[in-house]
């Protein structure tokens, strides 16, 4: 019993220490800039490209859907090295892998800017996302061992500021470089803030001899090489499902059996391993189980509205990608004005009663979306976005709580790694899935109204006749046409058909996406009870 409170008393006899030992003399401040450069830098590059998507299909030749596995394609190689994130801490030591990412994320991020093909944008972003992953869990553990603990809740607000703002800022500092110069230079932005971010790291930040002087865990190679074919062949399954027919294409047959050997090979080594990568085991507890499951459908519901919100001003409403983004912006605004409220009412509540909250005002701005048309003005939408952002404050920082709040300090760090992993896993399927939905209910839509509107009705013949008196000033009574003879008239109907089908196709996308958000009201209550503000510190 006695070994076994020492045990426990560890980590937090490390935690007490560290300020002083983590920042050796240096402002805990420098260090808290230097680190939330690299965490801003990262978290603005999973919204930046969002609204430039149309611009980078076009520019490279590529098709819209094909254009989504530039955000894919970074997640998901984002999510393979979260996990090993902890190992090679150690073994490298922090700050030098800290250094490391950031170094491989700005260059990365110059031949993403550069890139002259889809084939090496992809290429480029895998290794950008790869450098990424590692940020954010790194950043967060030196922020609050650098800070004594009567400061560390001011350190986590400025932290939770930075990367609320950087989804913001994101879209519209996107857009406007976008527009204003190139879809080039949303990448090329990271290059002097990764630069500026290495020098501040290697003056200020150090590493502890705590880290220092543990010896990494043989490397679990396999369970590693695991994780990669499974996610790997996941991505591209996501990716070219939709172009491929899915289960249609043989090749894409062998990737999902291949994917599924993969993942089960990971299941099973994770769980009877000794010393394996990511330890499963942790999802004996019933509360990480739970929490696990609904980041992963969050990660869903949230990367699919980021992704589709912006699409559907561009590509419908003719919008430019500054003026989308600007028009999507107030959801950070929200998000801005819902964390204070949140880390009031964080410590007071049980969680579940704020996650369901959340949940449910989130579904049902996402059901408001669902009422969208072609006639919407720019400020339609502004309510229910604001309102968004400041629902998503209240799923983040409680699903936290309840997720690692019956773990102990020991398993934080590999349960960190898994949880955020299904995010990311969640976030790539939900974009793939939301894209193949546009794509397949648009298609449904245009036969549907065609199968409803025959040509030979008075309706249609009605429709043709007006498009005729409108274009004839303009084409020439030759040129107009009519239905058997081509021409302007049918023509502009036609292109009208597949714009109100690609509406009805955003429709579909938004309400089956708020039924997601009720389905996690329901699973929130599969919660235990969890004593607020009992989620350990290290907890993301």
């Amino acid at each position: 019993m006695a070994s076994a409170a020492q045990t426990h008393d560890m980590p937090q006899a490390a935690a007490t220490e560290a300020p002083q030992e983590a920042a050796q003399g240096e402002n805990p401040w420098f260090i808290a800039a230097a680190v939330m450069l690299a965490t801003f830098m990262e978290v603005l590059d999973t919204s930046i490209a969002s609204v430039a998507l149309p611009y980078i299909a076009g520019s490279l030749s590529a098709s819209n859907d094909e254009a989504t596995w530039v955000l894919t394609s970074y997640l998901v190689s984002n999510a393979i090295v979260l996990p090993a994130s902890n190992w090679c801490s150690i073994k490298f030591g922090r700050k030098r892998f800290l250094m490391s990412c950031v170094a491989i994320f700005t260059v990365s991020s110059f031949f993403c800017g550069a890139a002259p093909t889809l084939a090496l944008m992809l290429l480029a972003r895998v290794v950008q996302g790869a450098g990424g992953g590692a940020l954010q869990p790194l950043s967060q553990a030196i922020l609050l061992e650098s800070f004594p603990p009567a400061k560390r809740g001011a350190a986590m607000a400025v932290f939770a500021f930075g990367v609320v703002v950087a989804p913001v800022l994101g879209p519209t500092l996107g857009g406007w470089l976008t527009d204003t110069y190139s879809w080039r230079y949303a990448f090329y932005i990271n290059i002097p803030i990764g630069m500026l971010a290495l020098f501040m790291i290697n003056r200020f930040v150090h590493d502890p001899s705590y880290i220092t002087d543990q010896k990494a865990k043989p490397f679990d190679k396999l369970g590693f090489g695991a994780l990669v074919v499974w996610t790997g062949c996941l991505q591209v399954f996501l990716d070219k499902g939709q172009e491929d027919d899915w289960f249609g294409a043989t090749w894409l047959r062998w990737t999902f059996i291949f994917l599924t050997i993969g993942l089960v090979y990971w299941l099973y080594r994770s769980w009877f391993k000794k010393d394996p990568l990511v330890n499963l085991k942790v999802f004996k507890d019933r509360n990480f189980a739970v929490g696990t499951l609904l980041i992963f459908l969050f990660g869903v519901a949230i990367y699919s509205t980021v992704t589709v919100l912006p699409l559907f001003y561009q590509e419908l409403l003719g919008y430019t990608a500054f003026t989308a983004g600007l028009v999507v912006a107030p959801r950070g605004i929200g998000a801005i004005c819902g964390m204070p409220v949140i880390g009031f009412l964080s410590n007071k509540v049980d969680p579940r009663y704020l996650l369901t909250f959340g949940f449910f005002v989130f579904g049902l701005t996402t059901l408001y979306f669902g009422n969208v048309t072609l006639e919407v003005s720019p400020t339609t939408l502004l309510l229910p976005i604001l309102v968004t952002g400041f629902a998503l404050s209240f799923v983040f920082v409680p699903i936290s709580t309840a997720s690692y709040g019956t773990l102990s300090n020991e398993q934080i760090g590999n349960a960190s790694g898994i949880f955020n992993l299904m995010r990311n896993v969640g976030g790539s399927i939900g974009i793939s899935v939301a894209q193949t939905l546009l794509t397949r209910r648009s298609a449904a839509h245009q036969n549907d109204i065609i199968n409803s509107v025959p040509i030979t009705g008075q309706q249609f013949q009605q429709s043709i006749r007006l498009a005729q008196g409108a274009l004839t000033p303009y084409f020439g009574p030759s040129n107009t046409g009519g239905m058997h003879n081509g021409g302007a008239a049918p023509s502009l109907l036609y292109q009208q058909l597949g714009q109100q089908a690609l509406n009805w196709a955003f429709v579909d996308v938004f309400r089956w996406l708020s039924l997601l958000c009720f389905v996690c009201v329901a699973a929130v209550w599969l919660l235990k009870k969890v004593k607020p503000g009992s989620a350990p510190a290290g907890a993301h």
